[in-house]
This record gives C-alpha cells, structure tokens and sequence, in this order.
C-alpha cells in the first residue's frame, strides 16, 4: 500500500489496512492475516480471486501479488575456519566479549530449546536495547528461553490458511516456535551454538560442537511448517525480527528467482538492510544445473556450499575383490566379513532400480545387498525401502545427475553411497557376474582431507538470471556433513519409522553453510559496530581464498573439474582475513535505489520495495552493474566494451597503497585506471575496462583483480 496515504481518522496502519480490506472486498475482518509496518508497507489477507481483483483497483494499492511458498535448502567447520583457540585473533578486535551484544535472528523451522548449544553459562545479561520475547504455546514458553536464546516466536496464519479451515482452525501442527523438524535447530547452533563437549551423531564427528559466535545471542523465529515456508509468514518473522533488534538475519530457505519486488525474502531482506541489518540466505540446492540460484538480491549475502577437509568413508567390497570407495553415516551393527548376495533390479515397469517404496520384491531381495540409483525419492528412504523388503544393506549409486557428489547419510540399515563411475562399476558387475556378493565395511570419522574445500555439486549456481549484471553466489562455506543440533522430535533421518534420538546430526545444504556467514558476520559486526552490512559482505567476498588445502584452484565435485565465479562466487570464506580487509566496497540505500530504477520497473514496483513516498527514478545507473559490488558480472552482448566505475573504502592505514594486478583470459583486454590507488583520505575511485578481442559465444571465464583486495570476474558473450 501507498504507505503515506493513510487517512489521520485511523490511528494505526492496522486500523487503516483492516477497513480498507473491508470495504474494498467485503470480507470478514478475520481475512486479515497480517499488518507489516517494518519489513513491507502493506498486509497479509486471505482472499478469492474476485476479491483481489477488486482490492487492486483502489488508488492506495501499489500491488496485489500471490503468496508464495518456499522451501528449506536442506563440527569441525569452527576449525577448518580458523576459528580455534575461542576465536584467536578476533579477541584482539574486541570481537569475542562484543558479540554478546549482538544477535542472530534466525528464519527456519523453530529451535529445540534444550539443547545444550543454547547453554546460556557465562552469558551477562540481556541487553537493554533487545525488545523480543519467548512466546507462550502449549509446548513453549518464556521458561525455556534464556541469556543465550533470547527470544522465540512463531507465524503460521499463511500456511494455516493455505492448508484449509481458516487462522481460527487447530492447525495439524502445533502452533509454537518449537521445532519438530529439526533443522531450525542446526541452523541456530551452527551460527552461534555454545561450546558442547563430546559432541557426535551416534559416534560420527565426536569432539567440540560449536557455532561460529558462540557468545551472540539467538532467536529463533519459526516460519516453515510440514508443507513447506509461505511468504506471508516468512514476512512477518522479518518484519517482528527488525522490530525485535537483531543484527544478523540468518534465512536458510529460498524459492524460484523472481523480481525483487515479488520477492518475499528480498523485499523484507531490503527493509531490514537499510535498518544495518546484515542478511545471509541459501544459494539453494539446485546445482549442478547452471542458472538455478534463490536469493540473488545484491542487498543479500548468497551463500553457496563447500566441503570441509572430514570425512566418513565407507567402503563396498565386490565378490571379485575389488573394494570401492564411498561415505556414510551408518552407526548399527555392520555386515560382518561375510560377502552376501547383490542385486540391481533395472526393471523400468517397477522402478526398482530407484529403490521407491512398494517397487522392491522381497523374494528378490531378502538377505542381499541392494543397489539404487540416487533420485527421485530421499535417500534414506531408499534404505528403508530395502529394510522393509528384506534387503540388509544398499549401495547407494549416483546417477549422470548426481555425477561424483557424495553425501553422507545416517542410514537405517548397512548402506555406501558412490559416485556415479563407481556405480557404472558396480552396476555392471551386478548385471554381467552369474552371483554377484559383496559386503559393506565402514570406516568411521577421517580428518585432514585432501583436497579441501570442494564446491559441493548441489550448490546452486550462477549465472543471476534476475539481474545478470550482478555476480552470485557471493562466496561459499562450510555446508558437507555439518555437525550441529538438532531436535529430539525427530531421528537424524527425519523418517516416521526412524526411533532413533540424538542431540545433533550431521546435515548437508546451502542451508548449512548460510549460517556459517551469519555467525561470521555477528562477528565482524562485534569487531567493527559501525560497519555496514555492505561493508561486512565486502570485506568476507574480498578476502575469500579460492585455492584449496593442496594449493590448486578450487574444484566442483560435480565433475572435478575447476570450479569458477557462476559456482563459487568470490571464493571460500576466510574470517581471519576479513576481520582486516583493507579495502571495503560500501553501498549506500540511495545506491540501491539507483540500481532497482536501472531495471525495466516501473515506480511502483520500485516502491514497493524501498518503501518511499518520493522516489522518481531521476537518477539511475545506465546499468545495473554500475552498482559499487564488489564482483564484476560483464555482459558484452552487442557491445565490445563495458566499463564500470567502483569506490573504495579505506578501513586499514590511513596511508596506504595499493597497485592493481590483473589476471584475465587472452579474449577479453583488462585494464584498469588508476593503477596506483594511493590513500591519504578515506574513499578512493578506479574504473575498469573491459574489451572483447573476439567474440565467443556462450562461453565464461573468470579472473581477479589486486592481490589483497581481490574481486571475481564474470564474462558472457550472449544474453543470459
């Protein structure tokens, strides 16, 4: 709504939205699901087309748009991050005792409040500034919240109304912030979970659990239920948690890419970021399939998923003595040394070579080891699948989709998941040998991998298809088998008939490595307050390293091949680094809104977005990649040069140097004016130019400029 427009007879935008949605669509007063005044000037309301339609047409509507649904982008990462030591260096930035001053605000599925990640020993007292609570439910209370978990909530009129019966209706679910799913609960501890000791799923990864900012606070706003996370709710947890006081938001769920002011996630994650909220989201798992990103907003952080240098190997061992290599998590009691038989069944009127419920025989598969292809169905379904036919254990094989990535699962039964070349392998020697056996052995917790990190294969990936000037992801993080909480509703499977309980689970996502970078961020904001959430995007994108543990360029497990920018973005986070950047690219809200009038939008829709009476889009990038990023996505299309403008930020010596270095691809000419950037005062500009020598359709190649400073590039010869 036209936010200005509210006649003075109404005292409150509530007032205002509730008779204007009554009079213009003669619905009950209980239609109205929410009143946003933070995060969206407008309302939630529950309504038939007509009535939309209706509401649409008055003068003070600037837009009626659909909800949406979104959904989840489902520990040794704090020393894999350099992070040991109670965070070494960052003591000296005043960032361990500050961060108890900031807090985390996280968007998922609840928190478990038990858990001893949430242990508030230690912790002083509230801060005074923090206006959140513990909200009463039948299995919730402010009881169980504490220093460290400070405020809990939860908002489900959304998803109550989209499953039928109305707000006033006893949902399926109960109607509290605590988590019956459990990942909430691991995104919560993995950005800011105390020091647990003797941590470990069922044996796997024992040692210290713990978060990133293990003294900021937590609150845990629950917006996703059984059938998913709807916009509306998702909105009104961003707009409570901007009125709360929460520094960081942590949001690890994502939809399909739409325009910004269609966007949920993007136009409350706009809102809270001129307010200096930091926001981190899921790339998504969609990879790896190119162009498949959630969260490319340039005011957001998108993060992308790596592994760490852990694993969980486990092997199979084939009736011709050849032993291949995979992961799991499987913690009951193993095969035994004797080989059983193996069986595939590659039968395309049953499917049960995918292993979906009811498509296994149990004459054909009692007593064996079963091979099925990965998809389709979850993967520790699969396994239960076979459990329930007879089967006493499964080698899980990739197929071309899943190509090499491994995923370790804490599986019900003896089970080996294998990339897609050692499943061929296997496959074939299932289908050639007259009685084919084997057995499955399993190899516990290794540390110390090589090579590490790798970009996982599911990582979503670039190129931006909303605004292809602006590079994502933005860098990756720690998202392969992390250890982290989890909630005692639920096994570690999160199947019916898993009876299993554990206090934490090791979980792989872009959901995982989101909250790395917000428990990261809490940190820098600690150490630097009076930084913007653009300057802390900047100095963690700048620093990002994008060479591995081997000293080689980064890699994509999808395939092995080198990874680049449209799958890694700046790089593998690195905090040491970024707690000293040098060199910041800051972006100002005038700045973003010179960007959005960039694009083919029109004045409403723009202000819809930035909740401004005023705007008139006199001032506007001729391109959005003029936005002062601190990556480069270069489009050349029909022109042979693309120059771009960027303004540097002085954080480190008041007097500084720093000269330009440039490593491209012999197709594109790079050169950059000035080549010295010499620091006496604060803010210094260069421009870059960048010229096709040829051109070369469909093609990406990447480079970075500086050797502190560094900056990904990004090239497309075609329109994306």
């Amino acid at each position: 709504m036209k936010h200005q427009d509210k006649p003075l007879s109404f005292e409150t935008h509530h007032d205002w939205h509730s008779s204007s949605l009554q009079s213009l669509t003669d619905s009950p007063p209980e239609s109205l699901l929410y009143s946003y005044t933070e995060a969206f000037n407008g309302f939630a309301a529950s309504l038939n087309e007509e009535q939309a339609e209706s509401l649409n047409k008055s003068e003070s509507i600037l837009g009626v748009y659909e909800d949406t649904v979104y959904t989840l982008h489902t520990t040794r990462s704090p020393q894999f991050l350099g992070l040991e030591a109670d965070l070494g260096l960052w003591a000296t930035g005043g960032g361990t005792q500050a961060s108890e001053d900031v807090t985390i605000g996280v968007l998922d599925t609840g928190v478990w409040p038990e858990s001893k990640s949430f242990d508030d020993s230690g912790m002083p007292e509230i801060p005074s500034k923090w206006r959140g609570e513990c909200e009463s439910g039948p299995d919730f209370g402010p009881k169980f919240c504490n220093k460290k978990l400070i405020g809990a909530r939860s908002f489900s009129k959304g998803y109550r109304m989209a499953i039928g019966g109305g707000i006033n209706k006893k949902p399926k679910e109960i109607d509290s912030p605590r988590d019956k799913d459990g990942h909430g609960t691991h995104t919560a501890s993995t950005a800011a979970g105390f020091h647990v000791a003797n941590a470990s799923l069922l044996g796997y990864a024992s040692g210290i659990a713990r978060g990133m900012a293990t003294r900021a606070r937590v609150a845990a706003y629950k917006v996703c239920w059984e059938t998913g996370c709807f916009g509306s709710d998702i909105l009104a947890g961003m707009d409570r948690a901007i009125r709360d006081g929460v520094n960081v938001l942590s949001v690890s769920l994502g939809g399909r890419p739409a325009p910004y002011y269609r966007d949920t996630i993007a136009l409350g994650a706009f809102a809270a970021v001129e307010k200096g909220i930091f926001v981190s989201c899921s790339a998504g798992n969609s990879g790896p399939t190119r162009a498949t990103l959630a969260n490319v907003a340039p005011w957001i952080m998108t993060v992308g998923a790596g592994t760490l240098d852990r694993d969980f190997p486990a092997y199979a061992v084939l009736g011709n003595k050849i032993r291949y290599n995979g992961v799991s998590l499987y913690s009951g009691r193993g095969m035994g040394k004797k080989l059983v038989g193996l069986v595939y069944n590659k039968d395309n009127n049953t499917f049960g070579n995918l292993c979906l419920p009811g498509s296994l025989k149990p004459t054909s598969v009692r007593g064996k080891v079963v091979i099925c292809d990965r998809g389709t169905n979850a993967r520790v379904e699969k396994g239960e699948v076979v459990r329930d036919a007879g089967g006493v254990g499964m080698i899980l094989a990739n197929t071309a989709d899943s190509a090499e990535e491994l995923v370790a699962d804490s599986h019900l039964l003896p089970a080996v998941a294998v990339g897609r070349k050692t499943g061929d392998l296997i496959r074939k020697y299932a289908q050639s040998n007259p009685n084919p056996t084997a057995k499955l052995v399993f190899g516990g917790t290794v540390l110390n991998v090589r090579p590490s990190p790798v970009v996982a294969a599911f990582s979503s990936r670039g190129p931006n298809m909303v605004t292809p000037q602006i590079l994502k992801p933005d860098v990756i993080g720690p998202g392969v088998d992390i250890l982290a909480a989890w909630s005692e509703a639920i096994g570690p499977t999160g199947l019916v008939k898993d009876a299993r309980k554990t206090k934490f689970n090791i979980v792989s996502g872009t959901s995982m490595s989101c909250p790395h970078i917000s428990g990261l961020a809490a940190l820098l904001k600690a150490a630097h307050p009076d930084w913007s959430p653009s300057a802390i995007k900047s100095a963690l994108m700048t620093t990002a390293y994008t060479r591995d543990n081997t000293n080689s360029s980064l890699r994509d497990a999808a395939d092995g091949s080198l990874s680049n920018p449209w799958v890694h973005g700046a790089g593998h986070v690195d905090p040491q680094k970024a707690l000293s950047p040098g060199l910041i690219y800051d972006i100002t809200t005038k700045q973003y809104i010179s960007f959005l009038c960039s694009l083919a939008y029109t004045i409403d829709q723009v202000k819809t977005i930035v909740k401004r009476p005023n705007i008139t889009c006199s001032k506007r990038f001729k391109d959005p990649g003029e936005l002062n990023y601190p990556s480069f996505s270069v489009l050349f299309g029909d022109k042979r040069v693309v120059r771009y403008t960027r303004e540097l930020t002085n954080v480190g010596p008041a007097r500084s140097i720093y000269k330009v270095a440039v490593d491209g691809p012999s197709s594109v000419g790079i050169s950059v004016r000035p080549r010295t950037l010499v620091f006496r005062g604060e803010k210094k500009r260069y421009t870059v130019s960048f010229v096709a020598k040829r051109k070369r359709r469909g093609s990406t190649v990447r480079s970075e400029h500086g050797s502190i400073v560094k900056s990904p590039v990004s090239f497309s010869w075609t329109s994306l």
